[in-house]
């Protein structure tokens, strides 16, 4: 049976585009779903393009994590979860693949068995992507790495507004005596003048702490939270109103944990906690955050072995898509 070149791959396109338009996915009428690359949505190779916008890269890592372990092929049960992604974004009328050139990197090899050179690869690596002005979207992985990226991105940006997404602060100290694990990644950036102290913000936290000095150590590190039960509360509208005061026109680096979502929403996770957000809710405050100076993002924490029916592989490459939604949405 014929295999066609990647040359041949037939791109989706509309009927009349300029020479130097962006390539985008392939064309899903021509190749059917299930078929074609197993790059993000069906995008073009980074080696495909001449240079990209925005980079998509997977960092398959896990060494990192204190409870259940599979982050490690998180990029690829993304990439395959996205396969259903169309050229246009309704919701924020913009076409992510179309006004921008986005194209997949691949995977970087990380070592599994030393955090502190997978860490300082990872760093290298997205310096190396992104000295020419590409945005990075890293799929990972653990929390952990939110650490090296934000130390590659502070080289280029001066310190950034977090708006972190997640179930858990990620401030704590050390676990087991490691100072750099998926729990302490932000605590680690603020430490080191990676972060704004006075645009940082958590937002879907909830469930147990250790103790009730967490929050003020989380406080005096620089954030502010938004609650999960906030949500019931005042809304997504609030929600949304309360971070954009918080970064304000700061470059802002995303990261997103997926258990930011309820089991129900994400199974496929290492730290599930219950009462979180939902699908709905939390696409609905990443479109909600449309003109932000989003310099870079992350997506982690997907476990495919937990992960029935790709339920949490699709919550991830739709969160990613609406990353991709607010990167072609025009600063404001």
């Amino acid at each position: 049976m014929a295999v066609l070149a990647a040359h041949q791959v037939h791109r989706d396109r509309s009927s009349v585009i300029p020479e130097n338009a962006p390539v985008g996915p392939v064309d899903a009428v021509r190749v059917p779903r299930f078929a074609g690359p197993a790059t993000f949505a069906r995008l073009p190779r980074l080696d495909e393009v001449s240079r990209a916008d925005v980079t998509i890269v997977g960092l398959p890592f896990d060494t990192g994590v204190s409870y259940r372990p599979g982050a490690r092929f998180g990029p690829g049960h993304i990439r395959a979860a996205s396969k259903l992604l169309r050229p246009y974004h309704p919701a924020l009328d913009v076409r992510p693949f179309g006004a921008q050139q986005v194209a997949d990197a691949g995977d970087v090899g990380l070592n599994p068995f030393n955090i502190s050179e997978a860490l300082a690869e990872t760093e290298r690596s997205l310096i190396g992507l992104g000295q020419d002005g590409s945005t990075l979207l890293a799929l990972g992985g653990d929390h952990t790495l939110a650490l090296p990226a934000l130390r590659a991105l502070r080289k280029l940006h001066g310190p950034l507004a977090v708006i972190h997404f997640d179930a858990h602060l990620d401030t704590w100290n050390t676990f087991f005596g490691e100072p750099v694990t998926h729990g302490t990644p932000f605590r680690r950036a603020s430490e080191e003048g990676l972060i704004d102290l006075e645009r940082s913000i958590h937002v879907g936290t909830r469930g147990p702490l250790f103790s009730k000095e967490d929050l003020d150590d989380d406080q005096m590190l620089g954030f502010h939270i938004v609650r999960a039960d906030d949500y019931e509360a005042d809304g997504v509208r609030r929600a949304v109103e309360r971070i954009r005061r918080r970064v304000e026109n700061a470059p802002v680096y995303l990261s997103i944990d997926i258990d930011v979502l309820d089991p129900a929403h994400a199974p496929g996770t290492g730290t599930p906690e219950a009462g979180g957000l939902s699908s709905r809710e939390l696409l609905n405050t990443l479109r909600g955050l449309a003109g932000i100076n989003l310099v870079g993002a992350d997506i982690v924490e997907v476990s495919p072995a937990y992960d029935h029916a790709e339920i949490t592989g699709i919550a991830a490459a739709h969160v990613a898509y609406d990353i991709l939604g607010l990167l072609a949405t025009p600063t404001s």
